[in-house]
Order: C-alpha cells, then sequence, then structure tokens
C-alpha cells in the first residue's frame, strides 16, 4: 500500500488542479462526495418506511459494517472491536461482546461462528455465544465481510488476495493472488461464498470464480475492458458484489459496463454501459444498479435494455440497492432511506436516520436491519 501513496497523491493534485469531478472521492478514496449532494426534493409517499426498533451499536470509524442476523438475533460490530448482539423482534441489547481488537471488516454468519477482521490483517471467529474460538492471520486488510460455506471462511485483503481458512480452526487452507494493477479500487465488497464456489469482483474488470476446497481458479470472464492512457482512467475494477441466480451470475465495473453471464457455458448473456462500484440487486425482473453518480438504474434481467434511471439522487453518495417486498431501497450519506417503485423509479417513500452516511442494508423477511456510520442500528418496516 505504501508504494500506491505516491501514485495516489500525484493522481489527486491534478484532480484538484483541473477542477473536475473525482470518481475516487465517490468510491471513498477521498471522504467527501465530488459535488454537493442533490438537495432533497418533497415527493408523494404511497408507503411510509418507519423504525421498528433503534439501538446503539457504536460508530464504524469510516469502515462499512454488515449487520448479520440468525436464529432470531441481530449482530452488529463497531471499529472500536465490541460486537453487540440484539433480540430481533424488539432491539433489546442481549449482549456485547469484547474482542480487544479494532474492527475494519464485518460480519459475516456461517458454520456456527461469527468472524470479523482488522486492519492488521486478524480475522476472529467468535462463537455465537461470544467467545473467542480462534485469531488468523492474513497479512492484510481487512475491510470487507467474510463469507463462509462448506465449513470454509473466506477472507478477502484490500490489495486483492483471498483466503480460505478452516471455519474450525482458523488454518490457512489456501490463497488466490494474482498481479494487481498499480491503482485499484479500495473496496468494502468481499466475496460470495456459494456452496463449492467463491465469486469474486477483480481489477481490470474480471469476474472470477474459485473453487472453495483448494482455492483454484474454475472460471473466469470479462465484465469490461481498461481503457484510457492513465492509470485513473484505465480503472475497471468489479468491486461490488455479483448477483448469482439461476444459472447466471451479473456483475458490474467501474468505468465499465454490467455484464451478466451463463454459468454453465461462460457465455455473455448481455452487457450494459454502466459504470458502477455497488453491488447489484435483482428482483423477478430486473437488475438495479447505482452508478458512479450515484443515479439508480433498471435493466431488464434477461436483455439488459434500460427500463428507468432516477436521478434525484445525485451525488448523495448512495448504497448499494436493496429489494424488499417488491420495493428498492437504498440510503445516503445524510442517512436517508429511499423507497423507489420498481416500475418506474419514483421515490415514494423515505425515512430520515441518524443523520450519518447509511453503513450497510441488509433485508430480511418483511423488514430491514440498516446500520449507520453514527452508530444507529434499526429495524425498519415499509
Amino acid at each position: 500500500m505504501k508504494a500506491l501513496r505516491p501514485i495516489v497523491l500525484a493522481l489527486l493534485v491534478l484532480l484538484a488542479a483541473c477542477g473536475s469531478m473525482n470518481p475516487l472521492k465517490w468510491v471513498g478514496i477521498v471522504s467527501d462526495p465530488p459535488n454537493p449532494p442533490t438537495p432533497l426534493a418533497p415527493i408523494k409517499a404511497t408507503v411510509n418506511p418507519a423504525a421498528a426498533w433503534t439501538a446503539s451499536v457504536g460508530k464504524a470509524g469510516g469502515f462499512n459494517f454488515r449487520p448479520v442476523v440468525d436464529s432470531g438475533r441481530v449482530y452488529a460490530a463497531n471499529a472500536g472491536g465490541t460486537v453487540t448482539v440484539l433480540e430481533q423482534a424488539t432491539g433489546r441489547v442481549a449482549s456485547r461482546i469484547e474482542t480487544k481488537k479494532p474492527l475494519s471488516g464485518g460480519l459475516a454468519m456461517g458454520e456456527g461462528k461469527l468472524v470479523a477482521g482488522t486492519l492488521k490483517g486478524d480475522v476472529i471467529a467468535l462463537e455465537p455465544s461470544g467467545k473467542v474460538d480462534w485469531t488468523a492471520s492474513v497479512h492484510g486488510e481487512v475491510i470487507a465481510p467474510p463469507s463462509l460455506s462448506r465449513k470454509v471462511a473466506v477472507v478477502r485483503t484490500s490489495d486483492g488476495r483471498i483466503f480460505g481458512l478452516s471455519a474450525e480452526s482458523g488454518k490457512r487452507l489456501w490463497v488466490f493472488q494474482r498481479p494487481s494493477p498499480s491503482l485499484l479500487l479500495r473496496s468494502p465488497a468481499g466475496v460470495t461464498a456459494i456452496g463449492g464456489d467463491v465469486v469474486a469482483g477483480y481489477p481490470n474488470g474480471k469476474l472470477i470464480a474459485l473453487d472453495i476446497e483448494d482455492g483454484k481458479l474454475t472460471w473466469e470472464a470479462a465484465v469490461a475492458q481498461p481503457r484510457g492512457a492513465t492509470e485513473l482512467e484505465r480503472i475497471a475494477d468489479v468491486a461490488g458484489l455479483p448477483v448469482v441466480e439461476a444459472g447466471q451470475v451479473c456483475a458490474a465495473a467501474f468505468q465499465g459496463k454490467v455484464a451478466c453471464f451463463d454459468i454453465q457455458s461462460r457465455n455473455l448473456v448481455w452487457a450494459r454501459d454502466v459504470s458502477s462500484s455497488r453491488a447489484l440487486a435483482r428482483d423477478a425482473k430486473n437488475i438495479y444498479v447505482v452508478d458512479d453518480t450515484s443515479a439508480v438504474q433498471a435493466l431488464d434481467k434477461a436483455q439488459g435494455a434500460s427500463l428507468w434511471k432516477q436521478d434525484k439522487l445525485v451525488n448523495r453518495r448512495l448504497t448499494s440497492p436493496v429489494v424488499l417486498d417488491g420495493r428498492v431501497v437504498v440510503g445516503d450519506l445524510q442517512g436517508f432511506l429511499h423507497v423507489l417503485s420498481p416500475d418506474n423509479g419514483e421515490i415514494i417513500g423515505r425515512l430520515a436516520t441518524d443523520g450519518t452516511p447509511v453503513s450497510w442494508i441488509v433485508p430480511i423477511a418483511g423488514a430491514l436491519i440498516v446500520q449507520t456510520a453514527g452508530g444507529s442500528l434499526l429495524m425498519v418496516r415499509i
């Protein structure tokens, strides 16, 4: 990472001198959004999202923590190293787990373990009771939630390496790495472990799949091709989590495309010129994407045709979209949740939280679990 600092600094100086929009700001290399957020206009609300309960779980410290739900309880981490355990039905705090290490990536639940990571490369596995089961080192910053499947905890570091650790002991089973470009996005997206596959976006517009047993590359496709004369122009990282469903995998690339592939044949089904570093969302008909201006777009899942574009939230640094009960939801940098119609993208509902950026939205049955940078955790019903 130290070797990248002169390049990043030089780029920032150049962009500041040009006075143009700096995409590095939007993706988090610089903390402020590139332009003032679009003011919120009044809406004609047809739904009224409301918080069923709100709790304080501690500040995120600049990281993006994902809450997890398991067996009627909600788990939420903070930068100080505390994991708060709450009753899902009421939001009552059941316990607080002190990991005794500042956290930067998490949470993930699976294989009977709760897993988080640190900037120093420590991966911590907890029993649901709060007991530390094991600690492993991956010698790199862990800023994304791990993923677990088939007794393997899969952890990605900020330099692009992917580790497979035994979920039972933390023993390193394998590591996947390949040369990275000199400039890449710092993304909290991580990887998706599904059954025997690990699916991940990669720099230079690549989407890959690994065998979860041994970490060997089993599949690779190009979502986008790097273009341009400068390192900044050639960033084409697949930074958000892909969508895997019904034999297809879809992903988005920064300064690139949204593309869907047939997993069996590895053939491209469709591609659309939309630049995004966020995860995608889907329902029965559409793929939803937040592009690099924070416009929300809907694409036809079968052919990729553009259905609508909602641009009234531009520069509000939106979260990845989620779908709940047939509606699309995004959060923004001022703590608002926005509910969009899947038919035309109209904003049909809004909820203010604590005024700090929404870090993560997790849809569950009939509700959303929302965590903010300021340390609020909410269950929201629409």
